[in-house]
């Protein structure tokens, strides 16, 4: 660049394009918009500091919540038609923006869907969100020191630079298909299906085989009983029994797939099954980041720790070294400038993200902030623990690594509060009725069953302090059982 000047310095950019900051939210869904929301609230992006920009590959905001066709490989949703969520509602919800009162308490998609739908309304996110425009590569720039975000619109491509980018693509689309001996010769076959492309349960006839026990795996193997000959759920150290008139045969994990035309698998515990007609994997998911490739993240499994690799992998099951489980704990590009939100498995993803934007800008803003030592000594630590556990099975490691448990799934979210310097703290009755919510769920699909459920919610969360109203209705739904054995 030339100069003007005497000294040869170039001439300082306006003071509006220097000290303008932009950040890039990769993907929309409930995770991608309550970070645009987060980074609204600072006072950097209302003082005109900090622009913000959300790239959606679909037609609409919503994510998994937004149904699509059971079509491409994979789909574009893995939203079956009768899936509702599996965590009550207000202890799902953001922060900032509770469901309307009375709403089922494990509403159904299309209720999350309207309520994302009307947060971004609420807040007035839409403006900075563009629509049916993929990300297609993301690269740092060491000379710009920016990251180059190439997307795609139904128009043009074009790559744009930011100083900040959030990867919030979700981790609910790209099947998980097991290594298990002679399973690929029945995909072959065409006698398997993973619940990315589950959407009804009369589909499904004949014997069928579940493979999973999380939650869309105990759904496929209920709902598909009435349509289904026999509906075997294969299910990890599971105890074998006979459920709903031998309708439903509980059974532990397949060891190997045999002759795919005359369907038999064997089990671990040796025990045999013949004349499967079709397998559906409730298996999971991977992590996966099309837009991100190598130098930026390498797509294999980590080496051993010690030492800390200093360059980011995804194995699939995890992505790895990460700070705070949010930031690549690397070398070649400013780990400020680069945060992975809502990676933690088994947790409540709406409340966490805003917390975990959080973290993330003011990281950005401050990098000093993020102890690069202190957080590889805690990635050693916990990678030694899983290993006393685990042994030296690399693939069991990466699997766990995002699995949090209730405990450490809310010791994670006080210590971004902290980190953050906020106060805040999980309340205790949030706690308690997370770890209770299976117990609540089963409880509320009785309410619906009976037809007593609009009866008991109706109100609820009108009245008076809507958090304090909700937490007392879960409990009494709860208790219900108590309340009727007693009376």
């Amino acid at each position: 660049m030339g100069s003007s000047s005497s000294t040869g310095t170039a001439p300082a950019a306006p003071e509006s394009e220097s000290s303008t900051k932009h950040i890039c939210i990769i993907g929309v869904g409930p995770v991608g918009l309550g970070a645009l929301k987060i980074v609204k609230d600072e006072p950097q992006f209302k003082e005109g500091k900090w622009k913000v920009t959300a790239f959606e590959a679909r037609e609409k905001i919503g994510g998994i919540w937004l149904p699509a066709p059971a079509e491409g490989d994979p789909p574009l949703t893995a939203l079956y038609e009768s899936l509702t969520a599996n965590t009550p509602h207000p202890l799902m919800c953001y922060s900032s923006y509770l469901f309307p009162p009375a709403t089922p308490l494990y509403p159904r998609a299309k209720v999350v869907l309207d309520y994302i739908e009307a947060y971004a309304r609420h807040f007035d996110l839409n403006p900075h969100i563009r629509l049916r425009t993929s990300v297609l590569a993301v690269h740092w720039d060491a000379t710009s020191s920016k990251w180059n975000v190439t997307v795609a619109g139904e128009d043009r491509e074009e790559t744009i630079p930011f100083d900040l980018v959030l990867v919030a693509n979700g981790h609910f689309r790209v099947p998980r298909i097991p290594d298990i001996k002679g399973l690929a010769a029945w995909i072959k076959k065409g006698k398997v299906t993973h619940t990315a492309w589950y959407r009804r349960p009369e589909d499904y006839t004949g014997k069928l085989l579940v493979i999973g026990g999380g939650y869309s795996g105990q759904d496929v193997a209920a709902e598909t009983q009435p349509f289904a000959t026999d509906v075997i759920h294969s299910i990890t150290n599971v105890v074998p029994e006979d459920l709903n008139g031998g309708k439903l045969k509980k059974r532990g994990r397949v060891a190997e797939y045999l002759d795919a035309d005359k369907g038999d698998v064997v089990f671990e515990d040796g025990t045999t099954v013949s004349g499967i007609d079709h397998v559906v994997l409730a298996t999971g998911y991977q992590f996966n980041f099309p837009f991100l490739s190598e130098p930026e993240v390498v797509a294999a499994m980590p080496p051993r720790v010690p030492p800390v690799p200093p360059v980011l992998y995804n194995s699939t099951y995890h992505v790895f070294p990460m700070a705070k489980a949010m930031f690549p704990l690397v070398t070649s590009y400013p780990p400020s400038s680069l945060a992975f939100l809502g990676l933690p498995l088994r947790v409540a993803p709406f409340p966490l993200t805003e917390v975990q934007t959080r973290a993330a800008l003011k990281v950005f803003a401050d990098p000093s902030s993020l102890d690069l030592e202190r957080e590889a000594a805690a990635i050693d630590a916990r990678y030694q623990a899983f290993r006393a556990e685990k042994g030296d099975n690399e693939i069991a490691i990466a699997d766990a690594w995002f699995r949090f448990g209730f405990k450490e799934m809310f010791d994670y979210r006080d210590e971004l509060h902290e980190f953050i310097g906020d106060e805040y703290r999980v309340p205790e009755w949030e706690k308690r009725l997370f770890e209770q919510k299976d117990a609540l769920r089963e409880q509320w699909r009785e309410l619906e069953r009976l037809g007593e459920a609009d009866e008991w919610s109706r109100g609820v969360g009108a009245r008076g302090d809507p958090w304090q109203e909700w937490a007392e209705f879960m409990w009494k739904v709860l208790r219900r059982e108590e309340s009727r054995a007693s009376a």
